[in-house]
């Protein structure tokens, strides 16, 4: 059921990936964005929406807005592949190897059917809560990024942020209370809180952003 929280996160989700491929066709640069974490989200979406292949269309939003998300993603890396020149001294190093085996495991282990559509949503929302992590790494290597880059990690933060109220309304509203995702997303939000201080300091404030050295 949509709500108000809903649909402000899943445009502020919107807003981040439209910032995000702006910022690489205007600059024609992936500086200070990794390629790691544009492919963790691509395999997120892609497990969390295999519902498409069995044809089960709950509404025309959800199913234009999966639709866009795996589109986005792909094209997304596309661009990144495209405008990086060389991976010589590439410093997106975080081995997402480690992510991707955690979320499987999890995936198994914590689900509400062992089924390979029920196993494959729960990894996808295991994935997801640490899918920045590269992006974040890079960013505090960096220690400084360009703004559009860290607005759109900002939107990207904000959306999953939004989804905490919204899983509190749907359970006095709806009774549906979906523990997974309420856990999952908390992990999400915390890996996001101290970005979210830097960027009110620094961005909000001074209009530029670099981390504390």
């Amino acid at each position: 059921m949509l709500n108000v929280f809903r649909i402000a996160a899943d445009f502020s989700h919107l807003a981040s990936i439209l910032i995000l491929i702006h910022s690489i066709s205007t600059t024609k640069s992936t500086k200070g964005i990794s390629l790691k974490t544009q492919v963790l989200y691509a395999i997120v979406f892609i497990t969390r929406y295999l519902d498409l292949i069995t044809l089960n269309f709950s509404s025309v939003y959800n199913t234009l807005m999966k639709l866009f998300f795996i589109g986005s993603s792909g094209y997304t890396i596309h661009l990144m592949k495209k405008h990086t020149k060389s991976i010589e001294g590439n410093p997106d190093i975080f081995q997402i190897k480690w992510l991707v085996g955690g979320s499987v495991i999890l995936g198994l282990l914590f689900n509400y059917k062992l089924s390979i559509l029920e196993v494959a949503w729960s990894f996808s929302l295991w994935l997801e809560s640490v899918a920045i992590l590269p992006q974040l790494f890079l960013l505090q290597k960096e220690g400084q990024g360009e703004l559009l880059t860290i607005h759109y990690i900002f939107a990207l933060g904000l959306y999953r942020a939004l989804y905490i109220p919204n899983w509190f309304y749907r359970y006095f509203a709806e009774g549906r209370l979906d523990l997974l995702s309420i856990i999952t997303g908390i992990i999400q939000t915390l890996l996001y809180s101290d970005f979210f201080y830097i960027y009110y300091k620094k961005v909000v404030q001074t209009g530029s952003f670099a981390l504390p050295q």
